[in-house]
């Protein structure tokens, strides 16, 4: 595998350390994440994430967003419904902000009772939200999370682009 990094057209350049970079499908003109998936490590892109992801700008945290009524209980239903109404509220969040998917640098996801059924699930939402261009991540297998009946968390750090 060669190094793979990837630019929006408005990114700066960056070389890639040990081999050629290979560019990814072009990126929308507010994405100026640099992603980079090193030639010396696994290629993560199957599994939902990348090793490396990199912007200008300032940073935005979003805080833990799950599968919520408007009051913030809990929603009850299967996994696969969690995660999709748990990124529906991520990109909420974002919006609010000024922000959407493309800017998200680093994901934390939470998943109760993990498994490889459930990676899955979470891989094709990963996929269906931000394509080819994958934020960095962190998947942590959990007893329980904040409230009963949550399934999945997920929070982000996205960056502000600089004018």
């Amino acid at each position: 595998m060669t190094d793979q990094t990837t630019t929006a057209p408005t990114a700066p350049a960056t070389t890639a350390p040990t081999a050629p970079a290979t560019t990814a499908p072009t990126a929308a003109p507010t994405d100026r994440r640099v992603i980079t998936n090193p030639a010396t490590l696994h290629d993560p892109t199957p599994f939902g994430y990348s090793h490396a992801v990199s912007a200008p700008g300032e940073l935005v945290f979003i805080a833990g967003q799950y599968a919520s009524d408007p009051g913030g209980a809990p929603v009850p239903g299967d996994f696969a419904a969690q995660v999709e109404l748990s990124f529906d509220r991520l990109g909420r969040a974002l919006e609010g902000v000024g922000l959407g998917f493309e800017h998200v640098v680093r994901l934390g996801s939470y998943i109760v009772d993990h498994d490889l059924a459930k990676l899955e699930v979470l891989g094709e939402a990963l996929h269906a939200h931000f394509g080819e261009r994958l934020p960095a991540q962190t998947l942590s297998g959990v007893a329980t999370l904040a409230l009963p009946g949550m399934l999945f968390e997920v929070d982000a750090v996205a960056v502000r682009p600089g004018a």
